[in-house]
């Protein structure tokens, strides 16, 4: 079985930062890409980033300039680091990956979530 365990997030003012971290734990032959969503009240959960096994990155407009994500494959982590936050990226983030438990069965996870509040 695998698991993906968030944490980081919490309440910031605007201007400031966050990190999260994701770790996969479980039986795992390979992750290939991860990556982070959000969902705010009210709207539908949407991409923030994702970054491929290669280290391929993407980002949502939104987020670009201000948001990073990576990860260590060694530890089957990965990253966000948050800056100059505003209140509008004020959501629920989940992490998600695409993982391999042997060469031929893959599956999609998901977090569990975390809070991230951005308020003065």
């Amino acid at each position: 079985q695998v698991q993906l365990r968030e944490s980081g997030g919490g309440s910031v003012q605007p201007g400031g930062s966050l990190g999260l971290s994701c770790a996969a734990s479980g039986i795992i032959f390979s992750i290939n890409d991860m990556g982070w969503y959000r969902q705010a009240p009210g709207k539908e959960r949407e991409l923030v980033a994702s970054i491929t096994s290669g280290g391929t990155i993407n980002y949502a407009d939104s987020v670009k300039g201000r948001f990073t994500i990576s990860r260590d494959n060694a530890k089957n982590t990965v990253y966000l680091q948050m800056n100059s936050l505003k209140s509008e990226d004020t959501a629920v983030y989940f992490c998600n990956a695409v993982i391999h438990t042997d060469p031929r069965l893959w599956g999609v996870y998901w977090g569990q979530g975390t809070q991230v509040t951005v308020s003065s």
